[in-house]
């Protein structure tokens, strides 16, 4: 059996699972790629159909933190972490200290941070357990990545309008937010203040209820809401939510959302194109969540946080010029962009040093 291509690992360094039966820990953590530095990324908590799934959705994700790292200029790579589990009934302290011992073994090679199903709260736990982990709400920590993400979000958003000719900014734009939990919620704050029209659906009431009482929207039905008129559709739940059924049904001008891979398969963003649809990938415009963190690394400063995730419109705008000049999708223009940094790099072997001396990788 070929075990390395029958999971499909393709270029992914590590792939590492682990278990205790004490407390019911069931992990897998996947090391894309160390080209860059220490591979970052969050850990997600999620009861999946099988443990092929589970596997799956690692090897997926941490590609894309790979990518995601890269464009925004971090020394960093990308990983990412499962906890095969329910968030609701079975996350318990012990089993999250048990999975900040799993990460603590892997000595450096991935930092963790928060995902679906983790809270800032789960983190302060974690890191109890491992120095390898950021995110936290305790001394040093960046706390709730989901507002950085947001802000990210809203600049990409406006690389979009403005790359388009449609005005220089997002007033009276009307805006469907599909998603209004963490980052969603977050996203229609942003909205609000720049004078947006705003139509969100969730599939929890109480997401759509809350940004009707604070910013007045107007909900809609989640299995609608990727149909309506609207001048920029914003995904922000799951991924795999633009696809062959999809796509022929959107009435929107821009695709600019913060849920990773947004694409069901990279025909799809031809498909996109082909409907004269500008769309920034989730990759390069979800990355503010991922800055926020990255920043503890080096002393967390919101000051220059902020400066750096308000850089994501220009990085959307040159992956969409450069998409249009090549007259390819930008999710293939932004593949090309990295590949270009990343073989700048490989060749290179890193020494992943203890998090007190992390801030010389900056």
């Amino acid at each position: 059996m070929e075990l390395f291509s029958s999971i499909e690992m393709k270029d992914h360094e590590q792939i590492t699972f682990f278990q205790d039966k004490l407390t019911g820990l069931k992990t897998i953590i996947g090391v894309h790629s160390t080209v860059l530095g220490p591979a970052l990324g969050g850990c997600r908590m999620w009861t999946y159909e099988n443990e092929a799934e589970a596997l799956k959705d690692v090897l997926r994700l941490s590609r894309g933190m790979t990518y995601k790292a890269a464009l925004a200029g971090l020394n960093l790579g990308g990983g990412k972490a499962v906890i095969l589990a329910n968030s609701q009934t079975e996350k318990t302290s012990e089993l999250l200290k048990s999975f900040g011992r799993a990460v603590e073994a892997l000595s450096g090679r991935y930092i963790t941070a928060e995902d679906v199903g983790m809270s800032v709260e789960d983190i302060d736990t974690i890191r109890s357990q491992t120095a390898y982990a950021v995110g936290g709400s305790n001394e040093g920590g960046s706390g709730d990545p989901s507002v950085m993400t947001a802000y990210g979000v809203f600049q990409g958003m406006k690389a979009c309008v403005k790359h388009l000719n449609l005005k220089n900014d997002l007033s009276e734009l009307t805006v469907a937010v599909q998603g209004v939990g963490h980052v969603g919620y977050h996203l229609c704050s942003y909205l609000h203040a720049a004078g947006c029209n705003i139509l969100v659906a969730d599939i929890y009431p109480e997401n759509t209820k809350r940004v009707q009482k604070e910013f007045g929207v107007k909900v809609l039905d989640a299995k609608e809401i990727h149909r309506v008129h609207c001048d920029i559709f914003a995904p922000c739940a799951l991924g795999s939510g633009l696809n062959s059924t999809t796509i022929p049904e959107l009435n929107c001008k821009i695709v600019a959302g913060s849920a990773n891979n947004q694409l069901a398969t990279e025909a799809d963003g031809q498909r996109l194109m082909g409907r004269n649809i500008a769309y920034a990938p989730d990759y390069v415009i979800n990355a503010g969540g991922l800055i926020n963190v990255a920043a503890e690394l080096d002393g967390y400063d919101q000051g220059k946080v902020m400066k750096k995730v308000a850089q994501i419109e220009e990085t959307v705008a040159k992956v969409l010029n450069l998409g249009q000049k090549k007259n390819i999708p930008p999710q293939e223009a932004a593949d090309e962009l990295v590949e270009s940094i990343l073989a700048q790099k490989r060749g290179r072997y890193l020494e992943f040093p203890h998090p007190q001396k992390m801030k010389n990788l900056k």
